[in-house]
C-alpha cells in the first residue's frame, strides 16, 4: 500500500512539474488587427502574410517575448475590437493625426505609439476621367473605406457623394469597374496599385492630395504595450531594422526612424 501511495505521489509530482514547465515555456499571445493593404499587410504568392507593418510587428513583439497572431478586421470596427479585447493593437497604416467623422480626435479614442511613417490621402481615378481639380469632383461618386481618414477627406470636397466599402482594395475595384468615378486612398496603397497590372488604367490625380498624415500603432487606452512598443521601435531604428524593412517594401522615403522629437 505504501509503495502504491509513493508511486502515485511520484506520478503526480512529475505531472505537476511537466505542467509547470509547459506553462513557463508558453508565450503570451498578442493579436494584431489588420486589413489587406500593400505594402503594409498583404499576401504573397504562397498566401503568406507579409508587408512592412507585418514584418515590423513580428520583430517588435518577438523581441518582447510575445507570440504574434494576425487577425483580419473590418476597419470600421477597429475601436470596438480594441475595446472588447478581440485584438491587442491595430497595426495597419493607422492614421493618428486626424479626427473621425464624429469630430473626435482618434488620439482621444486610443493610445498611439510613435509616428513611424508619413502618408497622405490621394485621389485615384481613371486616366481618361477628366479629373484634374477639386471642381471636377463635384457631382461625382467617390469610393472610400468606411471609417477611414480617406472617408473624412472625401467628404470635404463640395458636391461629392461618398460610398463606403470594407477595404481600400475594394475601392480600387469599384473605380476600375466604373461603378464609382474616383477613390480616396492612402498614398502608400495607391502607389502600389495605380498604373500597374489590372489597374494600369488608373492614376493618382496630382494636386488633390491631403496634407501630410502619420501612421502609428493603436492600442486600447491605458495599455502597457504602448511604452513597450515605443522602446522597441527605438531599438529597431538604431540597429537599422526599420530602414532595412523600409527599403525591402519600397517605403524608405516615408518611414520614420528618428523618434527623438516624439518623446
Amino acid at each position: 500500500m505504501k509503495k502504491l501511495i509513493a508511486m502515485t505521489l511520484a506520478v503526480l509530482l512529475l505531472l505537476t512539474c511537466f505542467a509547470g514547465c509547459t506553462k513557463a515555456n508558453e508565450k503570451e499571445t498578442i493579436v494584431v488587427g489588420y486589413t489587406i493593404y500593400a505594402p503594409m499587410n498583404y499576401l504573397d504568392e504562397a498566401g503568406n502574410l507579409i508587408g512592412f507593418d507585418t514584418d515590423l510587428a513580428k520583430a517588435v513583439f518577438e523581441n518582447l517575448g510575445y507570440e504574434v497572431l494576425f487577425k483580419e478586421i473590418d476597419w470600421n470596427s477597429k475601436y470596438t475590437d480594441l475595446a472588447s479585447g478581440t485584438i491587442d493593437c491595430v497595426w495597419n497604416g493607422f492614421t493618428c493625426n486626424t479626427a473621425d467623422d464624429d469630430g473626435v480626435l482618434r488620439s482621444e479614442k486610443v493610445d498611439f505609439s510613435y509616428n513611424y511613417m508619413e502618408n497622405r490621402q490621394v485621389i485615384v481615378a481613371k486616366k481618361d476621367a477628366g479629373i484634374t481639380s477639386a471642381a471636377d469632383l463635384s457631382g461625382k461618386q467617390g469610393a472610400v473605406e468606411s471609417g477611414s481618414a480617406g472617408e473624412t477627406y472625401a467628404k470635404g470636397f463640395e458636391g461629392v457623394t461618398v460610398k463606403g466599402f470594407t477595404k481600400q482594395t475594394d475601392c480600387l475595384f469599384e473605380v476600375n469597374a466604373g461603378t464609382c468615378e474616383f477613390a480616396v486612398l492612402d498614398a502608400q496603397l495607391a502607389k502600389s496599385y495605380a498604373g500597374k497590372g489590372d489597374y494600369s488604367n488608373l492614376t493618382i490625380v496630382d494636386g488633390l492630395s491631403s496634407d501630410v498624415e502619420y501612421y502609428a500603432i493603436g492600442f486600447k487606452k491605458g495599455s502597457e504595450l504602448t511604452a513597450k512598443v515605443n522602446a522597441e521601435l527605438e531599438k529597431l531604428a538604431a540597429d537599422g531594422t526599420i530602414t532595412k524593412l523600409a527599403k525591402q517594401y519600397g517605403v524608405e522615403n516615408t518611414a520614420i526612424t528618428d523618434f527623438s522629437d516624439q518623446k
